[in-house]
């Protein structure tokens, strides 16, 4: 099979582009023949540069004509879409329509629900633009940036193409990494008979953990308000003697070392940047890993499947899909999000009772093994794809 994956990189790496990558080495490795199309934030320099970006948000008529060209060459059987904004832009379908080639489309983010893509407003949940259209609540607060102006011009894109019904007439499948978002996609608008759940996998597998002298507590990802990071401190000032690796950088970076340092917690400990290798070997010799985010619904958690594969349980925020993935009493515990007591609570019960974490780390490798393996995943992929083509009507 031909496949085209399309995707336009952020500034700032994440999640999504590690997806895509994930996918190709997947594909290539089963002898597909796969090709990215792709474009770059980086490109977005200067007044200049926002300017045009921002006049063509809603429909970019260089991106069409670019991906026509290159559908034209390389003529795939079918196109994956993984990000298209802000560059791309909703008429990278239109070329793929004119093409007559199916078009599937994986929602990393809820970006076609709110603006900020985030769900996320003032240190808690905020759908008040959930089923909107306009999505005029954005408008008032601000949310894309915190800039009225640039709110408008994605309120903008977003309406025109609800408008239009873009999302329903131009895109034959969309993946979603969880039932969770599945239901808030299906709340937001999008035809559920097109809403397909696949989770992410962790390749190669990094095998289970032997070690017998875990010994610390792990937190991995962004220092940024709405991962938990403050909460996780608090937790811990109750927890002092208890070792606490935090790998992560971001807007709470300084304020993370000066709470550590205020408050004496001579045990947390911040982790510098790590290759991929040495963050396998940094998540085998944990206890637990704590994965505290609040007022946010993570889209997934890669970080959670890759303490799975290693046999490591998770301590959850119970919330969103991160009480999906985190099964309470099997593969970890949950706790009320942004209660550093819950939290502590459920720390203390892990740490007293080694046997049940240990069950509770074992359980978690046979989640990794039932639901996120590459093998798995590429059965799945492949069944989205097949059914995709055999219902696409030209």
């Amino acid at each position: 099979m031909k496949i085209l994956q399309v995707h336009n990189y952020y500034q700032q790496p994440g999640g999504e582009d590690t997806v895509v990558v994930s996918e190709q080495t997947l594909l290539n490795e089963h002898v597909h023949k796969i090709k990215l199309f792709s474009v770059s934030n980086e490109t977005i320099k200067g007044t200049w540069e926002k300017i045009k970006t921002a006049w063509h948000l809603p429909y970019s008529y260089s991106a069409r004509r670019k991906l026509y060209q290159e559908l034209s060459i390389f003529k795939p059987d079918i196109v994956h879409v993984h990000n298209f904004f802000p560059l791309l832009t909703p008429s990278i379908y239109s070329a793929c329509r004119d093409a007559c080639v199916p078009v599937v489309q994986s929602l990393h983010n809820p970006r076609l629900l709110c603006p900020a893509a985030t769900f996320y407003r003032n240190g808690q949940v905020c759908e008040e633009c959930l089923g909107k259209t306009p999505p005029w609540p954005s408008l008032r607060y601000a949310c894309y940036r915190k800039s009225y102006s640039q709110t408008a011009v994605v309120a903008a894109m977003l309406t025109f193409h609800r408008l239009l019904n873009t999302w329903q007439k131009k895109v034959d499948i969309f993946i979603v990494a969880t039932e969770f978002y599945r239901r808030k996609f299906i709340e937001g608008g999008l035809p559920s008979n097109k809403i397909i759940i696949k989770p992410h996998f962790i390749h190669p597998d990094p095998g289970l953990t032997l070690e017998n002298n875990r010994n610390y507590a792990l937190y991995i990802g962004r220092l940024d308000p709405e991962k938990g990071v403050l909460t996780l401190l608090q937790a811990w000032q109750q927890l002092k003697n208890i070792p606490l690796k935090i790998r992560g950088d971001g807007r709470l970076l300084t304020e993370t070392q000066d709470f550590i340092k205020k408050n004496h917690l001579e045990s947390v400990e911040i982790v510098g940047r790590l290759s991929n290798e040495e963050l396998i070997t940094l998540i085998k010799g944990a206890m637990f890993l704590v994965w505290p985010s609040e007022g946010y619904y993570e889209t997934f958690g890669l970080v959670a499947i890759e303490a799975f594969a290693c046999g490591v349980p998770v301590i959850a925020s119970r919330l969103g899909s991160m009480s999906e993935l985190v099964k309470d009493g099997k593969t970890g515990l949950l706790f009320e999000p942004g209660d550093e007591k819950d939290l502590a609570v459920k720390i203390k019960f892990l740490l007293n009772n080694p046997d049940e974490c240990k069950r509770m780390g074992e359980e978690a490798r046979r989640e990794f093994e039932n639901k996120y393996t590459a093998e798995r995943n590429y059965r799945l992929l492949m069944e989205i794809y097949d059914n995709t083509l055999k219902n696409y009507k030209k």
